[in-house]
């Protein structure tokens, strides 16, 4: 009997002390969920910013200037993708779903892809599944890691470009959607769409001041370009590690929960084994006293 309550009394002390560990990554990933999600919200105003500097010259430029950003005007003789992983456990399917996306929508495209996986499993998971990767990176820890991580991706495809050549680039990752729920999406970079120029270009200006694009046009939308390109792939990259961070933390209340469940079960098995001893005992004494009453009389 004693071994087998010290077995549930080391099983519910193991136990608790998995517990303690689930319930502090349980607070870590929300932390870094809240992060990652400010980072976007603050890119919202910077963004439109970018998207006011791109109207401004769209609609003053006219059609000349903006074709040198890459559109429509010829068909892509390259194609380029960056996809979005995790390198860190404890978040399911999730490089999975984002790999298996990015397969299936590449695929229906012409050409052999150029992709660059952020994170050493999506990597294998795209090899695995046919797509081998021409660049790996490492994914980021933290916020301030971002944009470094862009940077390289910015210099790499930029690299990577052949002379003359029309680049199609598209970005694969999660996108959170209401609590731990996320999904894969993907979004097309370059060239620039015509309905998107065109939308840019009728945005109405917010105050009565029109501005006016000094020194050489094309400088100045090719600087915008860019940094549309930067705001772009620091969104995608923030929105994919909320998306990892969400899908652990609903893993780890999982965990919360089974842990919970085996707590109880633990605990009441316990104090059942133990009153069981407990009655034995007491039998025991009451057998011995009635025995001993009996020899008296």
């Amino acid at each position: 009997m004693s071994d087998t309550t010290a077995s549930l009394r080391r099983k519910i002390g193991s136990a608790g002390d998995l517990q303690s560990v689930v319930r502090t990554m349980k607070a870590l990933a929300a932390s870094s969920i809240g992060q990652y999600e400010k980072s976007v919200r603050a890119l919202a105003d910077y963004y439109r910013t970018v998207e006011l500097g791109l109207s401004v010259c769209f609609r003053g430029a006219g059609s000349a200037a903006w074709r040198t950003g890459d559109t429509r005007q010829a068909d892509a003789s390259e194609t380029s993708a960056v996809v979005f992983g995790s390198d860190q456990g404890l978040v399911g399917q999730f490089n999975d779903v984002v790999a298996d996306y990015a397969i299936k929508t590449l695929a229906a495209l012409p050409g052999t892809p150029h992709v660059w996986a952020v994170g050493e499993r999506v990597h294998v998971r795209l090899k695995d599944g046919g797509l081998p990767s021409v660049g790996l990176f490492a994914v980021p820890n933290s916020v301030k890691a971002i944009t470094p991580l862009v940077g390289q991706i910015l210099v790499e495809s930029e690299a990577r470009r052949s002379p003359g050549a029309v680049v199609e680039l598209y970005l694969f990752y999660n996108r959170p959607t209401s609590g731990a729920v996320y999904e894969p999406v993907h979004q097309r970079l370059l060239p620039l769409d015509e309905t998107w120029r065109r939308e840019l270009a009728e945005l109405p200006w917010p105050t009565k001041n029109f501005p006016e694009v000094m020194g050489v046009g094309t400088t100045t939308l090719r600087a915008l370009i860019r940094e549309y390109l930067f705001v772009s792939l620091f969104r995608a990259c923030a929105e994919s590690l909320a998306s990892e961070n969400a899908s652990r933390l609903a893993a780890m209340q999982r965990a919360d929960k089974n842990i919970d469940e085996l707590l109880e079960d633990l605990n009441g098995t316990f104090h059942h084994l133990r009153q069981s001893g407990i009655d034995e005992e007491l039998f025991d004494v009451i057998s011995g006293f009635e025995a001993l009453s009996v020899e008296e009389n």
